[in-house]
Parts: structure tokens; sequence; C-alpha cells
């Protein structure tokens, strides 16, 4: 045969396959081409979010043979709540996420709410098998709603590094017959030489503590609360040991998430310090007035690794959004996204006791640039840096008598993000209600803390494409951001109102490699 003819032919069969295929399948195309890349404009680099659907609370994180796992509230039919079951994800650093398959899916009308995994190193529950450890999960299976909604805490056992998970035979193993009973925290406490659980009991504002030998029969010890904020459902608590960086020991912290009634409107976290005696938890402050993990809009249900390798700090991961607004925002195809993992510790110092945080991110740090600015007395607003999400920052300021200083993140001429400590008023706050076009009921909002004048003017940043985490004086402030850009970032000022004597910062920059990188490519 003329091979022109040859060519001829197998090109219009060729055309003939492509066309045929796509009449069976006209979606084809538009689905690779919706492929997740996790390059999306809004779509995070340094900080977890699922290639597809809903997620909200992290859910069983644990350290296990060398891998973090974060489960999480998620579901596998699509962007907006429901259908919850436990996603799953590991890393080797906390900053690369390799996503697997569901772990624990709705099963028989009863989703999967939040809860625990622990390493039963000693075989305590049975169910480990050929003498090796195991991970178990302790969780809140839900069903139902309104008035015939239960919540129970189950448990389910992994013989194989949490890749698959067989539901106990026997759950529930704790069952009160109430409608809001949930988010059980577990972990082995020496002194008690047994498992501990803090579980929510939501209407009541309190958290009840149970103790067990083998994470099936539990028996109760105490309850906390209500004590602090109560003017939202009590939910995700956790209950810790705390090492004092400033001093010997270590100080126990339980933590609550509260929705609605954050300090900022909508979820959100506070804390108390104080002891655990393997029974009761009893503050060494007073409660009256609530302490918050973070005091921006968007870290909710942050909850601690189990199982962490020795001499690692105490490890916290959030959800990094607002139960407000957060099935509107204009994300796809996903929706909701995770805090940095932060390592945390107790100062204690002039200005008093406060849990302080610091995020798991050097290993994404490429070459740093060192940053200096001054503001002569008079001048208002000098450029300082370019910056290009994502990207971290750690800057010291010497503010003179300024009453309001801080930089401006712009992501063009007319739209910008403002951090900046305001003496005058004792706060630090980041005002992003300048920062996007975008128009989503509840999201504009300007968020306080309360600043010491005894602790450093200092800020640490990590700006992502779609968030700013800041930490500021000495990590004993946290506040938590999500911003919707009107593009990429472009550059930083410092700024100042009020006051004229001279401001002067000094820090250093990173870029930071994505975390969808392979981990060999971060400097």
């Amino acid at each position: 045969m003329n091979p022109l003819k040859v060519i001829s032919f197998l090109s219009r069969a060729c055309l003939a396959v492509c066309v045929f295929i796509m009449l069976l399948s006209p979606s084809a195309l538009s689905q690779h081409a919706l492929e997740p890349d996790y390059n999306e404009p809004l779509r995070p680099q340094v900080h977890f979010s699922p290639k597809k659907n809903w997620t909200n609370d992290p859910n069983g994180l644990v350290y296990f043979e060398g891998e973090y796992h974060l489960f999480y509230q998620y579901n596998p039919m699509g962007d907006m709540w429901g259908h919850m079951s436990w996603g799953h994800a590991v890393s080797h650093d906390l900053l690369h996420w390799q996503e697997l398959p569901v772990a624990i899916p709705e099963s028989g009308g009863e989703m999967i709410f939040t809860g625990s995994v622990v390493v039963d190193e000693n075989n305590t529950s049975g169910l480990c098998l050929d003498g090796k450890p195991c991970l178990v999960a302790i969780f809140t299976g839900h069903r139902g709603s309104g008035a015939s909604q239960q919540e129970v805490q189950n448990i389910a056992v992994s013989q194989d590094r949490g890749r698959s998970w067989q539901l106990y035979s026997e759950n529930p193993v704790l069952d009160l017959k109430m409608a809001n009973f949930r988010d059980p925290s577990v972990s082995w406490n020496r002194k008690a030489n047994a498992w501990i659980m803090a579980v929510a009991l939501p209407e009541e504002h309190q958290v009840a503590f149970y103790r067990s030998p083998d994470l099936k029969q539990w028996t109760r010890l105490s309850v906390f609360g209500p004590v602090g904020a109560t003017g939202g459902a009590w939910e995700c608590p956790d209950l810790l040991e705390v090492p004092n960086r400033t001093g010997n020991g270590s100080m126990w912290a339980l933590k609550v998430g509260l929705n609605p009634g954050g300090v900022q409107g909508g979820s959100g976290e506070q804390y108390f310090l104080g002891t655990f005696d393997g029974v009761s938890f009893l503050p060494s402050q007073s409660s009256s007035l609530p302490r918050w993990t973070d005091y921006g809009k968007d870290s909710y249900c942050t909850i601690s690794y189990n199982n962490l390798p020795k001499g690692k700090s105490p490890t916290l991961l959030g959800w990094m959004d607002n139960w407000q607004y957060a099935e509107k925002l204009p994300t796809s195809p996903w929706r909701g996204q995770m805090t940095l993992a932060r390592q945390i510790s107790v100062v204690q110092d002039k200005a008093g006791l406060s849990l302080a945080q610091q995020p798991v991110i050097e290993p994404l740090r490429m070459k740093g640039e060192p940053l200096a600015a001054s503001l002569a007395s008079g001048q208002d607003a000098v450029s300082l840096h370019k910056v290009e999400a994502p990207e971290e920052m750690d800057l010291s300021f010497k503010p003179s008598n300024a009453s309001v200083f801080g930089v401006r993140l712009y992501s063009d001429e007319e739209h910008w993000v403002e951090i900046a400590f305001d003496r005058t008023s004792g706060i630090l706050y980041t005002d992003r209600t300048k920062a996007g076009r975008e128009t989503v009921e509840g999201f504009p909002a300007k968020t306080n803390a309360p600043v010491s004048e005894d602790r450093p003017w200092d800020l640490h940043l990590v700006l992502d494409r779609s968030s700013v985490e800041v930490f500021a004086q000495k990590g004993t402030i946290a506040m938590t951001n999500l911003l919707l850009p009107a593009s990429r970032w472009t550059r930083i000022e410092l700024f100042r109102r009020g006051g004229r004597g001279a401001v002067d910062v000094s820090g250093t920059a990173w870029p930071l490699s994505s975390g969808w990188s392979t981990p060999s490519d971060a400097h």
C-alpha cells in the first residue's frame, strides 16, 4: 500500500476513535482539565488541603514508625459539610503531605466525627496482632439529627500503619444516651497508668474526664466547667502536658473549642493552664476571663500529636477556617485547609503566664534575605521588601514613640492587609477588610489581641496564597486569618501612624518551597 495512503488511513482512524470516545464520555476532557494540580490561585502551598472536596477538623494526630498521620473530617461526596468520614494523609516532616484513601468511611447511617488515634504499644486493648503495636482510633459516632440525634464513642483498630481499619465489634465503648457528647481526646497518662479521655459535653459547657485500662471500658473521673467563655457549644477538648520554656518543669494545658462565641466572632478556642493529677484538672489562675489559643478568625479544633519522638515539643495542628463562612469560600475543587503544625510551650515572665506557639516551617526555607528599613520623623511609610507567597518573615521593631506601627502586605495598589501594633489601644491587629474583591458574608474583619509592653515588639509571619499566620511577642500571641487577595502578593511596606520619632525594623525573609514538592526540593 502507498505510504501516504497508510498515513491518511491512520489519521482518519485515530480521529474516528477520538470522536467515538468523546461521544461515549463527553466530560472526559473537562474532567482531565479539572484534575487537581495543587496550583490553583488560592491553593495553599505550605498548608495541607485535600485534592478535592470538603474538610474540617483534624483528627487522630499521631506519629508512628516514621510517619506523622493527619486524619481529618472529610466529605468524599462533595465540597459542602456532610457524609463525615476520616480522610487521611501522612508526612515525614509535617509539611510535605501525601494524601491517602479515606481511612474510616461513614457507615450504616453513622457519620465519623472527631477523635484520637493512639499507639497501643503493650496491647492493652487486646486488639493488636502478632505481638506488634497497633493503632487504635477513638472517635465519635454520630447518628440522626434533631430529636433523634445521638452521639457515642467508638473504637477501630489498624494493623497496617493506618492504611486500613476494622471497627470494634462491640461498639460503642461509651454511650451516655446523649444527643451531644463528642470529640474524645485520648492519651496515655503515666501517673494514672491508664488511658485518659477528655471529651466534650457541648451544651453543658463541660469537659468530662474518663479512665480506661484497655480503651474499651471507661470509668468517669471528673468534670471541668462551665468556666471562661460559654457563649456557644464546647467542642474539641485537648489535654496535654506542656514544658515551661522560661523555667523548670511543666504545666498542663486544657484547650476547648467554642462555636459560636469565639473572641472574633464565630468559632474560636480558649485554653486553661493548671495541673492534672490523673483525676481532675485544676486551673492555676482565675478561669473567669477566657484566654484564647488564637486571636484570628481562622483557627479551630486544634489538637495535639500523640506518640511524638522523644525530645519533641508538644505539637498542635488545627482547621484553618471559621464556621461563619466555611461553606461559602470561593475555592475549588477543594474547600478547607489546615494550619501549620505548632510546637507549644509555657512562657512565664513579667507579663504573666502564657501559652507560646512556634510554627513548624523551617524545612521549607530557601535562602534568607536580611530586611531593614527606617521611618524618619514625620515619614508615614517606606518599602521594605518584594514578597511572593509562600514566604516567611521574622521582624523586630524599635517603635520610638509611634502609636501605631507595623507592615502592609500588598496584592496591588488598592488591596492590602495591615498587621500592626497599636500601643494606644494596647493591641496587635490584622485588618483584612481591604485584602481583596471577594464579598463573602462575615469575612471582612479586623482581629485584635492584647499586647504587653513588657514583651518584645516582634512579628513572625507565614504568608501563603490565601492566609497569613501571625506570631508575636515571643509567640505568646497567635493570630491566624484566611485571606482572599485580589491577585498575587507583590510587596510589603513598613508604616506608622501617630508619633514623630523614628521607627526601625530589621529581620529576615525566607522564600518557602512548596509543600507539594518532594522534600528533597527544599533547601
